[in-house]
């Protein structure tokens, strides 16, 4: 056996055993038991390195973890496992190759088996980006040697030097020595304060990041140069895990491999496969005895736990530990759940008050006495028949409960609401700017992308086969042309797909509500309506599940073959094409009910058709704003409960168990193995890895629209989103904390795109609510006949000057009901809701005045309404300062204690300099005016008085 020259190792006192008792023990031939026998005798290597989080060493710490796939023979596999007691780590110095670790090589040539032509590709490819590591400053260690076979693990350790350098490069402000006082509330303000303090301590989180500050560190981009600004007394702990992961990190994405012309990153090396995963450490395990106490078991404890649910979040620890963008995204969702504590309070009390007139609603009342006996037409040709309005009085009670002038009211608020909301978090984002130091952080653009870079060099090498001398090429929309194309296509296909579904499901309505009308049991013909309702709500239900899914894949689809530049533009491109198709999907069904259900019904005797057999759907008679709202509660909760939560609950245990399960049929352990504990990257490696926030923004948006768009038809939505949110909260902290690999923490001073979409949901809000007020409540027409047409000045008489007369004689041929009879004597007039003229008017069924005086009413309300609530926003948007008046003065204050340090600084070495000049001259008076004869006798007297300024 000859070892490779290209791995050295340490000496092997560091790991407790002397070099020459193990080769001895190979010599005399010990088996495995023995050999473990003297292994337990000497100190745990893994003990040391705090299993994997740090190197062998256990002094340099694992920043960053490169996992790749690799075959080892039998023979190869052997030996390895015989020299396991004499491996060591080495720190890998530029004159070193980048890869000591565990285990002995054969050399190419002797006895390793052939590979196959690709895995020498990415082994080369391999030693050749982290020999490029190495240049770069990092320290590098493999360890082939783990329970997962045939996985490789590259650790890296990023030294002091490196981490300034790249600290400065990305001009990450550091906390300096000088500190100062925050600025704190007098008098009223101060005691108020403190009172809400002492009430909101049960609720706040145990954790000393979130205990409020008096003094504050002045905070400077990092400069080497200026290191003496800053507290260095433990450089341990001045950069901290998060920093250390994003400098390596910067470090990987700008590393590149150049071999067969190909220039990759970190990105590019894991989209083909040279490596498998890379990600950062968790600091420790979260559960378990003996459990050292880090930030991860810590967050468990306080954040990421059922039990904890009415504490407030402790975000200046989640930014600690997963990153700014991670932070604003919780910060976010917690003002959201906050802000819905009021809306869900007035929305109860909305309801509440239609419980309590429900009694007293005249409309409902004369639809529900039967002795009105008003005689209602077929709500389907033939198989249907009259009906008594008295029938639907369940529904028009219920209806009331929703549709009542306190909803009007209810609109205003969310609207104002919504506007609220956005000006608070905006106030909100600013003091985690200051808190977190972002103030004056720009974004800077960020590394192409490994498919952009793919497609380049593909149009580079096309350029160079067609000997054309070409600049750097980069992609132009004349490249993108085909993907824009299909994009288009593929998402109007997607839309249409969405209302051939919708317009599916009202097919199974009317045939459904026709199949039934012929049932011979009074009960079935009765709850005709309710039946079709909820069969069909459940249906929209699975569908929009179902296509939720299958648009992410699509969408994400679609903005890879469009070959973004940056991981930003990527995000953004894809945030939009998901929204606009998931937006479509959640809200078509609603907006059908809301807008278009019962608006082109015709009338009897000259009905719409669909395919000439079926008849379009009626609303009840108290209006659809009640359906409405049974396909918006369901529609919502449905999500909530099975997508949201369930989903997120199930897909990634599910997940981790099949992932356990080919981990386990891969293993072939021995008992040494099995009684080994892991490394902390071999148990990170088996958690799902970090997919983005997009899904969890996107859920979020979905809802903020069910809160606002319609909410003056379900007053409770606010209500059931605050209980989803309470859950959410920890469900989304549980999983970061316990199911993820820890994503690499990203600078952000804002939750991006997503502000404008919300901004755009709370506009849209206003002229939506508008028009469900307006068209789709029964809201204008009483304001209407109240002010217009009542005799008395109240509503009695509504009900039927809503409802117009047909004569049963002129119904088409083989539309008329089969039983006339049904309701035990001959009906000649029917009714139906509409404003037409009576069958003994000269313009009989023509349109009539009052239908038009209702329109004008409902127009101008809508009209009114909007710009009045537009208003109103603007001025909330206007008298609230985006950046709080305290905030802006810490901001100034910073900015003057920086010029005062360095002003001082500058004094200091202008009086150096100064002092050094009047040394310098008095010792050259003094030497001066010695003799020639003592000057010569103490020339080395003379020589020192010149040379004082140099020393110092």
């Amino acid at each position: 056996m000859r070892v490779n020259k290209k791995y050295s190792c340490l000496p092997a006192e560091e790991k407790g055993i002397h070099i020459i008792n193990i080769r001895a023990i190979e010599d005399i031939g010990y088996d495995q038991h023995e050999s473990t026998l003297l292994n337990s005798l000497s100190k745990n290597p893994d003990a040391d390195c705090k299993y994997g989080l740090y190197f062998r060493d256990g002094k340099r710490k694992v920043d960053y973890i490169l996992v790749y796939h690799y075959k080892k023979s039998s023979a190869g596999k052997t030996l390895a496992r015989r020299a396991q007691q004499n491996d060591a780590s080495v720190r890998s110095t530029k004159q070193d190759q980048p890869l000591p670790g565990k285990g002995v090589q054969l050399e190419m040539g002797e006895s390793e088996p052939h590979m196959d032509y690709h895995e020498d590709d990415k082994r080369f490819r391999r030693e050749e980006y982290e020999g490029n590591l190495v240049e770069a400053g990092l320290e590098l260690e493999r360890d082939e040697d783990t329970k997962i076979h045939g996985i490789g693990f590259v650790k890296i350790h990023a030294p002091w030097n490196v981490l300034c350098r790249e600290a400065e490069f990305l001009k990450l402000k550091m906390p300096t020595k000088k500190m100062y006082q925050i600025n704190q509330t007098h008098g009223l303000l101060k005691k108020i304060n403190s009172v809400i303090q002492k009430i909101t301590e049960p609720i706040q989180p145990k954790v000393a990041e979130h205990k409020p500050q008096t003094v504050k560190r002045l905070s400077y981009p990092f400069s080497r140069e200026k290191q003496h600004l800053f507290d260095l007394s433990d450089k341990d702990s001045f950069f901290d895990s998060k920093t250390r992961s994003t400098i390596v990190y910067e470090i990987l994405k700008r590393t590149t491999c150049t071999k067969a012309k190909y220039s990759m990153g970190i990105t590019s090396l894991l989209a083909n496969g040279v490596y498998s995963a890379a990600y950062p450490l968790h600091d420790g395990d979260y559960e378990g005895e003996n459990v050292e106490p880090n930030d991860r078991k810590l967050l468990c404890e306080e954040w990421a736990s059922y039990g904890v649910f009415y504490k407030y979040q402790p975000i200046d620890l989640v930014r600690k530990y997963f990153g700014e963008k991670i932070g604003l995204y919780f910060a976010w969702l917690g003002v959201y759940t906050q802000m819905l504590i009021p809306a869900s309070i007035v929305g109860i009390i909305v309801f509440l008050y239609g419980c309590a007139t429900v009694d007293e609603n005249i409309p409902s009342m004369e639809m529900c006495d039967q002795r009105n006996n008003i005689t209602m037409c077929p709500l389907c040709d033939k198989t249907c028949s009259y009906w008594k309005m008295s029938s639907a009085c369940a529904t028009a009670r219920a209806s009331h409960l929703f549709d009542n002038p306190a909803t009007v009211f209810f609109s205003v608020f969310m609207a104002l609401w919504a506007a609220t909301f956005m000006e608070h978090w905006k106030r909100k984002q600013m003091r985690l700017n200051y808190r977190w130091d972002l103030t004056g952080f720009e974004e800077e653009e960020d590394h192409p992308r490994a498919e952009y870079e793919a497609k380049v060099l593909e149009k580079s090498l096309r350029k160079e086969h067609k000997h054309k001398e070409t600049d750097k090429e980069k992609l132009t929309w004349k490249d993108r042309f085909p993907a824009y194309l299909t994009n288009f296509v593929g998402i109007i296909f997607m839309v249409g797909l969405t209302f051939a579904i919708v317009f599916g499901v009202i097919i199974y309505r009317i045939s459904t509500a026709a199949a039934l009308a012929i049932s011979s049991t009074p009960s079935g013909r009765s709850s005709v309506r309710v039946t079709v309702t909820a069969t069909a709500v459940i249906i929209n239900l699975v569908v929009i599940i179902i296509l939720d899914e299958v648009y992410g894949c699509i969408a994400r689809w679609l903005t890879q073959i469009e070959v973004p530049k940056t991981d930003k533009n990527f995000e953004e491109r894809l945030i939009f094409k998901a929204f606009l198709l998931k937006f479509v999907n959640a809200y078509t069904p609603i907006f059908y009910v809301a807008f278009f259900k019962g608006r082109f019904v015709g009338r009897p005797g000259d009905y719409v058709y669909i395919f000439h057999s079926f008849r379009m759907e009626e609303c009840a008679p108290g209006g659809c704003l009640m359906e409405l709202c049974i396909q918006l509660s369901i529609i919502m909760l449905g999500k909530q409960l099975i997508q949201n939560n369930l989903f997120e609950i199930g897909i990634p245990k599910m997940k981790k168990f099949i992932r356990y399960l080919k981990l386990k049929r891969r293993r072939s352990l021995d008992h040494e193995e099995h009684m080994k504990k892991k490394q902390r990257y071999e148990v990170d490696y088996n958690l799902e890895p970090f997919a983005g926030l997009t899904p969890e923004y996107m859920e979020m948006i979905i809802q903020f629209g069910f809160v606002t768009l319609f909410v003056a038809s379900f007053p409770l939505a606010p209500l059931f989103a605050l209980l989803n949110n309470i859950i959410e909260i920890r469900l989304d902290a549980k999983k970061f904390v316990t199911e993820l690999r820890r994503p690499v923490a990203v600078r952000a001073k804002d939750i991006g795109i997503w502000y404008n979409i919300l901004r755009g949901i709370g506009k849209l809000a206003v002229i939506i609510n508008a028009f469900v007020i307006s068209f789709t409540s029964d809201f204008i027409p009483r304001l209407v006949y109240l002010y217009m047409y009542s005799e008395n000045g109240t509503m009695h008489g509504f009900v039927n000057h809503t409802l117009s007369s047909f004569n049963v004689s002129d119904f088409q041929a083989g539309t008329a009901p089969n039983d006339p009879l049904d309701l035990g004597y001959e009906v000649q007039i029917c009714r139906y809701k509409d404003y037409r003229e009576p069958p003994w008017s000269e313009n009989k069924y023509d349109i009539s005045k009052d239908f038009w005086a209702v329109l004008a009413a409902r127009l101008a309300f809508v009209i009114v309404f909007q710009n009045l609530v537009m208003f109103m926003s603007e001025f909330v948007d206007w008298i609230i300062p985006d950046i709080p008046k305290d905030i802006s003065q810490q901001i100034h204050k910073e900015k003057v204690l920086m010029v005062e340090v360095f002003m001082r600084e500058e004094q200091g070495k202008l009086q150096m300099l100064e002092t050094w000049k009047d040394k310098d001259k008095r010792k050259g008076e003094n030497c001066n005016n010695h003799s020639p004869r003592l000057s010569r006798s103490r020339s080395g007297s003379l020589s020192s008085c010149h040379s004082y300024p140099l020393d110092v």
